[in-house]
């Protein structure tokens, strides 16, 4: 995947950030589960996602993971950079989701890059407080939103980027992006299904009324019509 897929604004660079930027980057893989960055003590750089899914999520003082937000190719992990973009006011953990494949920034050129590019800065800014956005939307959704609400839109998502109404996922692996007990997603699956709205079966879960789902969803689907867990 070339770079300018992750920077708008490459064709705005000097060749000479551009080959610092392509000669700087080096391939990774995690396998699915993998702890790709672990908080603030691990300084692991920008992660630009080529293939695969990637999740952020902080842990409470409870313990219990609250999922920030999934990362998918094309995306860029800021977060991970916390030498470079040091205004994170939490620890940040990121996990492989599925076999995922990245291309790793350091965090000194970016940082380098930023205090001398323009572009570059604008961008960052952008990116932080988009995610800070993200963030802001999804702690509303926790206080205001009901499960019923949540789990429909997180369903519809993963029905749109599977392309298929079969999702073959775990009760445990949606309560962890729904920042839920699992016990509380089996419960309302299992009304889900009594509602005739998905069908259950071990390891899969298919939506079978998606009308009546995005009704349910809509207060936690965004208005671009992306749900968000």
């Amino acid at each position: 995947m070339e770079l300018s897929v992750f920077f708008p604004f490459w064709q705005k660079l000097t060749p000479d950030e551009q080959q610092l930027l392509q000669d700087s980057v080096s391939p990774r893989q995690y396998a699915k589960g993998e702890i790709v960055h672990n908080g603030s003590q691990d300084c692991t750089g920008l992660l630009l996602l080529t293939k695969g899914q990637m999740r952020a999520y902080t842990v409470t003082e409870e313990g219990r993971e609250l999922t920030l937000f999934r990362l998918l190719p094309g995306d860029i992990c800021m977060f991970s950079g916390y030498c470079a973009v040091s205004s994170i006011p939490f620890p940040v953990m990121v996990e492989a989701w599925e076999p995922t494949e990245v291309m790793v920034l350091p965090s000194a050129v970016y940082r380098h890059l930023m205090d001398t590019s323009l572009p570059i800065a604008r961008f960052t800014s952008d990116m932080m407080a988009a995610r800070l956005s993200d963030m802001m939307w999804l702690m509303d959704q926790i206080l205001s939103r009901g499960m019923d609400s949540r789990l429909a839109a997180l369903l519809l998502e993963e029905s749109r980027l599977a392309g298929s109404d079969s999702l073959h996922t775990t009760h445990d692996q949606l309560a962890r992006q729904l920042s839920s007990a699992r016990e509380v997603v089996s419960r309302m699956l299992k009304y889900f299904q009594t509602e005739k709205l998905v069908a259950l079966s071990r390891g899969t879960i298919t939506l079978l009324d998606k009308k009546t789902l995005e009704t349910l969803a809509a207060g936690s689907i965004r208005s671009t019509g992306n749900p968000r867990p």
